[in-house]
């Protein structure tokens, strides 16, 4: 596979750059248990990828809760996690290694996650990303969140590329089947947990770490 003609380089965040799985399983497990739901790791794993909207709307719908608020335990959900981050916010193995060498091969690099912008901002924040990473795309100004392709064509239509000359880098599989669907090259770093999934057979690569991308661009 020839990576010469890739001059785009999209990230996910959540799960690629940031370890925040168990910042979210934390923060959703305090608000929906608020509201009477118990969810477990398992059930969790269910809405990896989706907007937050889409996630509240999930359990909603999963378990109805009295007089709901959707906008509200949106917002209780990031206030949690904007906590967490600034907190226990850590970069996923890797991420600096990758970036450092996209950089110095005058790649475009963009971040492109279904979390909203103010998560996003918070994460480029917490792990001082700006200066490997200038454009950030949310899903959450999209009509339809991940599989759907949306946000990466928003991506690269902003950064003036050709979707046939992306990489996207991601951690879910509907984060995969989404750039997929936008005719994109993509590459998982999948959850230990997940790794084995069959569903990554659709990835162009699968890698544990970041970093492991490396090797493959002096090719």
């Amino acid at each position: 596979m020839n990576l010469h003609q890739i001059d785009t380089y999209l990230f996910d965040m959540d799960g690629l750059l940031i370890d925040s799985e168990p910042l979210w399983k934390k923060a959703e497990k305090a608000v929906f248990g608020a509201l009477g739901l118990n969810l477990t790791d398992d059930l969790l794993r269910e809405v990896m990828g989706f907007r937050l909207s889409e996630v509240v709307a999930y359990w909603y719908h999963y378990q109805p809760w009295e007089s709901p608020d959707f906008a509200k335990t949106e917002q209780d959900i990031i206030e949690c996690m904007i906590g967490y981050i600034h907190k226990d916010g850590k970069a996923m193995e890797g991420v600096y290694e990758l970036l450092e060498v996209l950089q110095s091969k005058h790649k475009k690099i963009a971040l492109a996650s279904s979390s909203s912008m103010v998560l996003i901002e918070a994460v480029v924040e917490k792990l001082h990303l700006s200066e490997w990473i200038p454009d950030l795309f949310s899903a959450e100004h999209e009509p339809y969140g991940k599989p759907h392709p949306g946000i990466f064509i928003t991506a690269a239509n902003s950064l003036n590329s050709n979707p046939r000359n992306c990489l996207v880098l991601e951690d879910s599989i509907n984060g995969m089947l989404s750039a997929k669907s936008a005719r994109m090259l993509c590459t998982v770093v999948p959850d230990p947990v997940q790794y084995e999934r069959p569903e990554w057979c659709l990835a162009d690569f699968k890698l544990n770490k970041l970093s492991d991308f490396i090797p493959y661009l002096a090719l």
